[in-house]
């Protein structure tokens, strides 16, 4: 009797690979999703940002203002006869390599309220908090909430895609007072340049957590070519005529 000696299946490319190697893929900034064990605190190698994107931010939001400026006037109308105060408003936020820039945005708040910061600072078990509580802010005014509910309040910030402060996509910036929470290894976000909309709000918005943000960001720090960010693009738009996750 002929014994049949079975061959060993060749290892495919796609065939899970060993710990070791996995870690090492991320150090060397791999592509794909990050996993729901990358917690360890490894160094993120940026993906090298396409020249031709500085020169689509200027492109682009120029257009946007002057096709959104009706919008623009109507809401700066709108926070004057709502009450006293500034309707357009500065914020220190964190961008990159984490250098401090003057934000714009149109005031949602009642005069004399400074901001809602204590309620997005990040505490306790970071995978489970919010970035920001549902529903409205006993401090928002009803325009404001109007704003912020279609995204209105963050047209301003056009000026700052255009000044070089920020970009079109990339990570969203924070307040120092809410970096200053982060965990170090978190602070790899500020490795490329911020942006109005970015892999987490088309994933989420406000709706995820803190871990799942900065997941989303490093992600994208790891791997944004252009084609990425276009179609990043295309999502917000959808997002933003949908309201979801707009708070």
């Amino acid at each position: 009797m002929m014994l049949r000696i079975r061959k060993k299946k060749p290892e495919q490319a796609g065939d899970a690979a060993s710990p070791e190697e996995a870690l090492e893929r991320r150090r060397n900034g791999a592509r794909g999703p990050l996993t729901e064990d990358d917690d360890t605190p490894v160094e993120v190698h940026p993906y090298t940002t396409p020249a031709v994107k500085r020169w689509l931010d200027v492109t682009i939001a120029s257009l946007a203002l002057g096709i959104l400026s009706p919008i623009w006037v109507l809401a700066l109308a709108l926070i004057k006869l709502d009450g006293p105060g500034p309707a357009l408003l500065r914020q220190k936020r964190v961008g990159l390599n984490g250098r401090e820039f003057s934000f714009y945005k149109f005031r949602s708040m009642a005069p004399g309220v400074k901001n809602d910061i204590s309620d997005r600072i990040p505490k306790g078990d970071l995978r489970t908090a919010l970035l920001s509580p549902r529903g409205r802010h006993p401090s928002v005014t009803k325009i404001g909430w109007v704003l912020r509910k279609t995204t209105v309040d963050e047209l301003p910030q056009l000026l700052n895609v255009i000044k070089g402060d920020m970009s079109l996509v990339g990570p969203r910036p924070d307040m120092p007072e809410i970096v200053a929470h982060w965990p170090r290894h978190y602070l790899q976000r500020h490795k490329v340049k911020p942006g109005m909309t970015g892999l987490a709000q088309v994933n989420g918005r406000s709706d995820l957590t803190h871990h799942e943000k900065v997941r989303y960001d490093l992600q994208y720090v790891r791997h944004h070519p252009i084609s990425r960010d276009l179609g990043i693009l295309l999502k917000t738009i959808s997002l933003v005529l949908s309201k979801k996750g707009a708070r």
